[in-house]
């Protein structure tokens, strides 16, 4: 055969082979992607874990329970005598010199400007130690009263009923804002020191998860 004749072919042949759609490679298989936990799966993990720490604190036992409240009732009922005879008794030799004080502060600083510095420790001393037993017996006595703050808005109510009455209707005693801020401020003192602590132990309850 003639060569000229097959160069034509051969031609068309590269042509042909040129212009043929390769085959695509076969892609690798993936890799299966390792299991997810869902949240609520992460979630329960941890909540476990935390529940294990929170249900550590358990309540006491029904009797001690009632003893403890027991005594702070007893103790609470003490304090509203020594509280009734201390502000509430009346002093008519002293009636010419106490006057009502409505700006906080006022009465602090007279105390602390007093020439003795035992006469300003027993004033604010003792105001503060007036305040002290609602903050450690009032979150044992009432359990829905355990917070701070409700804390000191009870303490703050009965010591402005207190000087309201002083200042209405006992003779030679006086309304000052600043023993009920005195008074507070112990309360507030005897939260943090015992009472917080003690109305958890009382009044813990189990968290379940």
């Amino acid at each position: 055969m003639n060569r000229a004749a097959l160069r034509p072919r051969a031609a068309a042949l590269r042509v042909r082979t040129a212009f043929r759609p390769r085959t695509a490679e076969p892609e690798p298989p993936a890799k299966p992607e390792p299991a997810r936990r869902s949240r609520w799966a992460r979630s329960g993990k941890r909540e476990k874990s935390g529940g294990a720490q929170r249900d550590g604190r358990r309540p006491l036992p029904l009797p001690l329970r009632l003893l403890a409240m027991l005594f702070a009732f007893a103790f609470m009922v003490a304090f509203a005598v020594v509280l009734a005879r201390l502000t509430l008794e009346p002093s008519p030799a002293s009636e010419s010199l106490v006057h009502s004080n409505l700006r906080p502060g006022r009465s602090l600083r007279a105390y602390l400007d007093q020439p003795e510095l035992r006469d300003a420790v027993k004033q604010i001393g003792g105001n503060l130690l007036l305040g002290v037993p609602f903050g450690v017996l009032v979150p044992v006595l009432a359990p829905r009263a355990r917070g701070l703050l409700r804390v000191l808005l009870l303490t703050a109510t009965v010591m402005l009923l207190v000087e309201f009455a002083q200042g209405a209707l006992v003779t030679g005693r006086a309304f000052d804002v600043d023993d009920v801020i005195l008074n507070t401020t112990g309360a507030l003192i005897g939260y943090l020191l015992v009472g917080r602590r003690l109305g958890r132990a009382v009044h813990a309850r189990e968290r379940r998860v």
